[in-house]
């Protein structure tokens, strides 16, 4: 199962994609993961990448596109694999399409987790996460008991990002970048959507009801 998993800042891409990698035995892998591994790996890529990064420039398509194929080529990703990250243009998920023909396999399933853009603001703004443990809390959907931590009592802030300015940007570039993949999906007839406004086990429900029909 080749499995992309997409969804907007905000909308539980990340908890579900480790609910799915349990569920189905498949890795999760980021672009974020692929360059870290490949530069830790010291590979001709991955010490490219590492320039790219060091001097705060874009990994270039061509050195990204290299770093993906050789991750899609490990032993780990023989049984199918959860993207997440990438491809985040055309060109990119053309070259995708091209690695996954030399491996002889193809996109399984494109699963999009949409939330509408007033239920992520909502969901940031309200955010609030603990300094000494990381637990996150909100002041609406799941308020702590007091003024701290229910877990170790550390001291609860919010996020400078979690802002109404701040999210409707990031939801404004996603959205741009992301509406040709989704034509894109569609048109191969791969893309479901699913509504991410539900509570968190739905949503894994609905994302395992899918995949499920598409093995079959």
């Amino acid at each position: 199962m080749q499995l992309l998993l997409m969804g907007a800042p905000g909308a539980g891409k990340g908890t579900q994609a480790a609910k799915l990698v349990k569920k189905f035995s498949i890795p999760q892998i980021s672009t974020g993961d692929m360059f870290r591994a490949a530069v830790k790996e010291g590979t001709e890529l991955g010490k490219a990448a590492k320039a790219c990064m060091d001097a705060g420039k874009l990994v270039p398509d061509e050195i990204t596109i290299g770093i993906v194929r050789e991750r899609l080529a490990k032993d780990d990703c023989k049984n199918g694999f959860i993207l997440d990250g990438f491809p985040r243009t055309v060109e990119q998920a053309d070259a995708l399409n091209k690695i996954l023909d030399e491996l002889g396999k193809k996109i399984t399933c494109v699963l999009n987790i949409n939330v509408p853009a007033e239920y992520l603001i909502e969901r940031a703004v309200g955010r609030r996460l603990c300094r000494k443990c990381g637990a996150t809390y909100h002041v609406k959907f799941h308020p702590p008991k007091g003024d701290t931590c229910d877990e170790c009592g550390g001291e609860l802030y919010q996020r400078a990002d979690d802002n109404e300015a701040t999210m409707k940007n990031r939801l404004g570039a996603y959205e741009a970048s992301t509406r040709p993949l989704i034509d894109y999906y569609k048109n191969a007839g791969v893309y479901t959507e699913i509504d991410g406004r539900q509570p968190i086990d739905k949503v894994t429900e609905d994302l395992v009801s899918v995949l499920t029909s598409v093995q079959d």
